[in-house]
């Protein structure tokens, strides 16, 4: 293939993974003279990755890690590389991640005992894994650990670099050698892209629009969540903090969707803040929606680098978060206000100094602005160039 650089395989267990996050990677490496294809579930009939990827490739994934569909997943992204024989499988999310590497390289060892050799038990791919928050963190329960542990460390042989993207997840790469004998290495998330959150690019009517949708007076003070309605973004306690706060002049709005919704809606009933709980959906307009924000609000008890926390940073709006890895990692030292997992009534006060301080409130969020940068999207995709040129050139 003259003039083809490498071949790079990106896979996520659902295509929104590749659409939401990881189109610009494909992007830049296209851009650089490699074919790139992506495997996903779902990835074929979404219209945001088609003329970003040279193929698509439909894998059955189950979200659930205990589904038997995954062993016909697992068959057929084995069969898909074997038949394009790319230079590097780059995989992330759990299921995809665990089943992609062990098909690969279970396939890979039983080719290497026939005794006939082939093109395919001379060569397996570079696999690189992006851990996007280990599910055996810290705070989970010791079960959880114990199990989740013992998966990651199922795969791990044929792991040729675990890349992390906080330092929690760091530490415990290393020290339980989840790398197998790969390497581990620490990137900052998988990137921001200043220029589309910027407030520069933001318009006092698209504010103004804004505020009318949601039917807000000019005095209403606006907290915002950008996160899928899903159990462990705990949605509720943000719930519970406007109803606790007892001030009719603060809004919530949330912009995401997901199987908790019919739930969050009862619960704003039961507790009448329902006229003032706002639920947007999926939204496009997620810079000018945190730039009409009092603050962003995200009360997790799990994240890796929340992306909606690095928006926020760059928009220059004050960050509320959980005391989580990830998040805590981004506000430490005075870029963000931390409450406990749970407490809704930290939360409240939190909301509350927001809008009684307005200037320490501004000087947070200029301290996380300027910290924002080292999160630059440029940056992370020139350092996966640098680490797919290291990866290609070892012996």
């Amino acid at each position: 293939m003259s003039g083809v650089k490498g071949k790079l395989l990106i896979v996520a267990t659902v295509s929104g993974t590749l659409s939401g996050f990881l189109l610009p990677y494909a992007d830049h490496f296209r851009s650089q003279g490699w074919i790139v294809d992506g495997a996903a579930q779902g990835v074929t009939m979404d219209p945001e990755c088609h003329g970003h990827f040279d193929n698509l490739w439909e894998i059955e994934w189950s979200r659930n890690p205990w589904s038997w569909g995954n062993l016909k997943a697992g068959a057929q992204i084995s069969d898909v590389v074997r038949r394009n024989c790319y230079d590097i499988v780059h995989v992330h999310t759990p299921v995809a991640s665990f089943v992609t590497r062990l098909a690969v390289g279970v396939k890979h060892d039983l080719e290497k005992l026939r005794p006939v050799k082939t093109e395919d038990n001379k060569r397996r791919p570079v696999l690189v894994y992006t851990a996007h928050g280990f599910h055996c963190h810290p705070r989970a329960s010791f079960t959880q650990k114990v199990l989740y542990c013992a998966l990651e460390k199922l795969p791990a042989r044929y792991t040729d670099a675990l890349v992390v993207i906080n330092r929690e997840d760091e530490r415990l790469a290393r020290a339980l050698r989840l790398a197998g004998s790969g390497h581990v290495y620490y990137m900052p998330g998988i990137g921001i892209n200043l220029d589309a959150y910027s407030r520069r690019n933001v318009s006092f009517s698209e504010l103004r629009a804004i505020r009318m949708e949601l039917g807000l007076a000019p005095a209403d003070h606006l907290f915002v969540i950008v996160a899928a309605l899903m159990p462990g973004k705990r949605h509720q306690d943000a719930i519970r903090a406007l109803s606790i706060t007892g001030r009719r002049d603060f809004h919530l709005a949330l912009a995401g969707v997901g199987p908790e919704l019919e739930r969050l809606r009862t619960l704003a009933a039961q507790l009448s803040v329902a006229a003032r709980v706002h639920f947007l959906g999926r939204r496009s307009d997620v810079p000018q929606l945190l730039a009409a924000a009092t603050a962003l609000i995200l009360p997790s008890d799990r994240e890796g680098l929340p992306r909606s926390v690095l928006e926020a940073m760059a928009m220059g709006t004050p960050v509320v978060g959980t005391r989580i890895r990830g998040t805590r990692e981004l506000l430490e030292e005075g870029a963000g206000l931390l409450v406990e997992i749970g407490d809704a009534a930290a939360l409240a006060s939190a909301m509350q100094w927001v809008v009684d301080h307005p200037q320490e409130s501004a000087a947070l969020a200029e301290r996380a602005h300027k910290r924002v940068r080292r999160y630059a999207l440029e940056r992370i995709i020139s350092l996966h160039e640098t680490l797919y040129e290291q990866l290609l050139d070892r012996p």
